[in-house]
């Protein structure tokens, strides 16, 4: 039976916010490496599974400084240029919210920078407006883990549930029969760790056969 209420690659829309290389470095709830593996693999989600995601950035450009997206983040939507704002709440930029309106979803799947200031503020208010929102935990990160924690907490309170990438990965794309499944295989292969492994072992006895 199919669950009315389930998240889906049909009725939802992906949200990255402020994933940018200053805005990084004060980050200690999650290492480097783990934070840029888990966001480029959510994007790569994205885009196998031809999911709307909508990008944003804050303070990017206009000063005597630029700090645009991980490039491992714009590689994945090249020539997408993503919405730069100047307020900490995503929604307060008309820019934003039209874009998340021109999606016709409403369940939004939001993970950024920091947790307890960007991705907190941008969730609430999508809470808020009407939408049902995901936040995924893996691919965002505060000042230190107890701000990312304590963030959280908050988002969940009200309303909000969590995730983690490779969650939402199996949830719009639960059919291993699929034809859009295979096209997970390369991303889980280079961003799944463990589950890597299993993918290779897999594909190895299909193509002996």
């Amino acid at each position: 039976m199919t669950n009315l209420n389930a998240l889906t690659k049909d009725n939802c829309a992906f949200v990255f916010i402020d994933h940018q290389p200053f805005v990084a470095f004060p980050v200690q709830s999650i290492a480097p490496d783990l934070l840029t593996n888990n966001v480029t693999a959510l994007a790569k989600v994205a885009k196998a599974l031809d999911i709307p995601a909508i990008l944003t950035t804050i303070n990017a450009k206009g000063g005597p400084l630029k700090d645009p997206l991980f490039t491992q983040l714009s590689e994945v939507f090249p020539g997408v240029e993503p919405i730069d704002r100047t307020n900490t709440n995503a929604f307060a930029t008309p820019e934003f919210a039209g874009a998340i309106r021109q999606t016709n979803k409403k369940k939004l799947v939001m993970c950024g920078l920091w947790t307890e200031v960007c991705l907190a503020q941008s969730v609430l208010t999508g809470i808020s407006e009407g939408y049902e929102v995901y936040f995924v935990s893996d691919c965002s990160g505060g000042l230190s883990a107890e701000s990312h924690n304590d963030a959280k907490q908050l988002m969940i309170q009200a309303g909000a549930k969590p995730m983690t990438w490779q969650a939402v990965m199996a949830s719009c794309c639960p059919d291993n029969t699929a034809p859009e499944y295979q096209n997970l295989f390369d991303l889980i292969i280079r961003h799944g760790n463990g589950v890597s492994y299993a993918v290779q072992y897999v594909l190895a006895n299909i193509n002996n056969k």
